[in-house]
């Protein structure tokens, strides 16, 4: 028994990866049936599929609970060790991030099952594959392999984009894919920069690289590490790379955009895993070097998303700018390079991810129940169910403005009380409290055009929306009020994130299995280069960068 235990804990860091991969093939194994029997098919793909969303959100718990004791988790593919082979890191920050993924997936895809998943072929299929590359993304150790599953859930998410069809939506989607092809094109060039001036490409190992250029290596690790800014900073929609977002998740389903509420975060995990980590503190002559531009933009980012949300003229699109609005939050707050900040910033993050999926399913239930005006900012006829509805809009959006005693209030007083001794503090807090109040008016007047400028000569729905359809999305709110309710816990481990996210010593020792006596790391940088003239060959192990 303490065998198969022991088997069990060491190839768990790999499993949040392999689960929705085997899932997704599963399901196209099982394919389209007759249509005597696509009923029943279909009844099995969505057992299928919610058992293992289950399975991976316990398995996404059991992560916590060991990250939370303070140890990193190394799973070496092969056996082969860092940096020469494929690793995959579980820490704190990896451990949260997948579990927010779960909480996310599962209440999502049970809101699918209620009728979306057979407005087109595969919905399950792609949907697991699009968490599978999420989950990767969240534990690879290797800059190189981030890419690889930016990419596999970036095709995925083509797929369930357009899923549904219809001109609006494929023509979002066109857009959508041209301009991740491009982002794609210079993560290839920012990466291949990174791996000519440092050798490697295992996050650890160029944590320790970088801090050791200078001169034109280190001018070229600056450009490559610009340049992953841009493409992560497209990603999380930073301004001014966040137009994008707004058309295209109002014109997505409301579930593949409910699912895309945790798509973005990808792009802030890779800003804060490449540019708070390698390229911050303790880097060189290349150390913050995205410090003068990512305060100013996330900041930038929350104004806009606020005023977007303002302007808005449907609720998909209202829904989507203050996901802008919210990216550009925890960006500040990644942007003062403080253990506080960074705190809040995973704090706001999780809150902030949880509400707006709620946010996206729960516009759907209302605009289903308004007659032709539908999800339009104008009066309709009275919803079938406006004390239900009403409630959970209401909660939500005192969440998202920031209303106490929501987690939304909690990450923003943390924000503003790490950002007390920053040269920016005047402008954090104007930002954060306008952003707030800002938001609070466009959430005011969409739910007074909704529950109170209604028109009762239209015709009323004839039914609410089926529990099938509620409980998924009154969870999502809830889970809101959960983490109020265990907000001290809960900042207790992000501040052991953030405590740990600093520690790159550690980090590198737990990855790279740095000798603790004589602090030296595996050799790992050109041990092929040539030697200068006149000098004799140094033996492979005795190469140094």
């Amino acid at each position: 028994m303490n065998g198969l235990y022991a088997f069990w804990t060491q190839h768990l860091p790999i499993l949040p990866v392999l689960l929705p991969a085997f899932t997704a093939m599963a399901l196209l194994l099982l394919g389209d049936a007759p249509s005597g029997h696509a009923q029943a098919r279909s009844q099995w793909g969505r057992r299928i599929s919610l058992l293992s969303l289950a399975l991976g959100l316990w398995i996404a718990v059991s992560l916590v609970n060991q990250a939370s004791e303070g140890t990193l988790q190394v799973y070496r593919l092969g056996d082969w060790p860092a940096p020469f082979g494929i690793v995959l890191v579980i820490d704190r920050l990896s451990a949260l991030m997948l579990v927010l993924t779960q909480l996310v997936a599962l209440p999502v895809l049970w809101y699918a099952s209620g009728g979306w998943d057979t407005h087109g072929r595969h919905f399950h299929a792609m949907f697991h594959f699009q968490v599978m590359g999420l989950c990767g993304a969240f534990v690879t150790g290797d800059i190189f392999n981030l890419f690889v599953f930016f990419e596999v859930l970036l095709i995925a998410s083509y797929v369930l984009m357009v899923h549904g069809q219809g001109k609006t939506r494929f023509q979002a989607g066109v857009h959508y894919v041209v301009l991740n092809l491009l982002a794609s094109a210079l993560f290839l060039i920012g990466v291949s920069l990174l791996y000519a001036v440092t050798g490697t490409l295992n996050l650890a190992d160029l944590a320790l690289r970088v801090a050791q250029l200078s001169g034109m290596e280190a001018v070229l690790a600056r450009s490559a590490a610009l340049i992953l800014l841009v493409v992560f900073g497209f990603k999380a929609a930073l301004l001014p790379l966040s137009l994008w977002l707004p058309g295209t998740y109002a014109a997505a389903s409301a579930p593949v955009a409910a699912l895309f509420a945790i798509m973005t975060k990808v792009g802030v995990y890779a800003i804060l895993r490449v540019h708070g980590v390698i390229f911050g503190d303790g880097a060189g002559e290349v150390a913050r070097v995205a410090e003068p531009w990512l305060l100013p933009l996330a900041m930038g980012t929350s104004v806009l998303g606020a005023l977007g949300a303002l302007a808005a003229r449907n609720l998909p699109r209202l829904v989507a700018w203050l996901t802008v609005a919210s990216v550009g939050t925890i960006l500040a707050a990644l942007g003062l390079f403080t253990p506080a900040a960074w705190s809040a910033a995973f704090y706001y993050l999780a809150h902030s991810t949880l509400v707006v999926a709620g946010l996206f399913l729960l516009v759907e239930l209302v605009a289903a129940q308004r007659g032709d005006v539908a999800d339009e900012l104008a009066p309709a006829s009275p919803v079938a169910q406006p004390v239900l509805l009403g409630l959970m809009l209401l909660l939500a959006a005192a969440s998202v403005a920031g209303l106490p005693p929501l987690p939304g209030f909690l990450g923003k007083v943390m924000l503003l009380k790490a950002s007390w001794d920053s040269p920016m503090q005047a402008w954090v807090w104007s930002v954060v409290l306008a952003v707030g109040f800002l938001s609070i008016l466009a959430l005011a007047r969409a739910g007074s055009l909704l529950f109170w400028n209604v028109r009762p000569d239209l015709p009323s729905a004839a039914s609410g929306a089926s529990p099938r359809l509620v409980w998924p999305t009154l969870i999502l709110c809830l889970m809101g009020v959960v983490m109020s309710a265990y907000a001290a816990p809960l900042q207790r481990y992000t501040d052991a994130t953030a405590a740990q996210l600093l520690d790159r010593a550690g980090y590198a020792r737990a990855v790279l299995g740095i000798d603790p006596a004589t602090g030296e790391a595996p050799v790992s940088v050109r041990p092929y280069r040539m030697p200068a003239s006149g000098a004799p060959a140094a033996h492979p192990q005795e190469a140094q960068p």
